[in-house]
């Protein structure tokens, strides 16, 4: 089967989504709550699993980390674990996955999942409901998120 021409066209940043958005405060997956010099972490608003993030490349288009300069290949990976650091302190998983993706967007982002103890399947691979999930309510995401800031301004004081 042969990928579908946008896919291609998307791939060359015609059209791409996460290109289109700029840096909003929300966008349609969830709220940022992370603002680093090249990445946007946003907490993402399906009731997939709390804490599910996405961490998008923002400083220009490019949809594999091969394709980073050297000195962006470590602001990325910084950054990401940045975040994972703030999911972790915040909402205290069992463990914490990593996926680069990019299939139906392909920009380079990040899926950090957290899991859970209580998760009903803890082996791989996570169970992403079909259809998704509706969204959390919003009193919930907005005060996660706002957890997730307060977290990172913790970090960036700390000595």
């Amino acid at each position: 089967m042969e990928w579908p021409p946008r896919f291609y066209e998307r791939k060359r940043g015609v059209g791409c989504p996460i290109c289109a958005e700029g840096r909003p405060d929300e966008n349609d997956h969830g709220v940022r709550f992370f603002t680093g010099e090249l990445t946007d972490a946003f907490l993402n608003r399906r009731a997939v699993q709390r804490g599910f993030t996405q961490v998008y490349f923002r400083a220009r288009h490019v949809v594999e980390p091969t394709e980073l300069t050297p000195q962006e290949s470590v602001g990325f990976w910084t950054e990401l674990l940045a975040v994972g650091r703030l999911l972790e302190r915040v909402f205290e998983p069992v463990k914490l996955n990593y996926q680069l993706l990019g299939n139906s967007v392909p920009h380079l982002h990040a899926h950090l999942i957290p899991r859970y103890a209580d998760d009903p399947r803890p082996e791989w691979p996570f169970p992403f409901p079909d259809p998704d999930p509706p969204p959390f309510p919003d009193e919930q995401l907005q005060a996660d998120a706002e957890l997730l800031k307060r977290a990172a301004k913790d970090a960036e004081a700390a000595p």
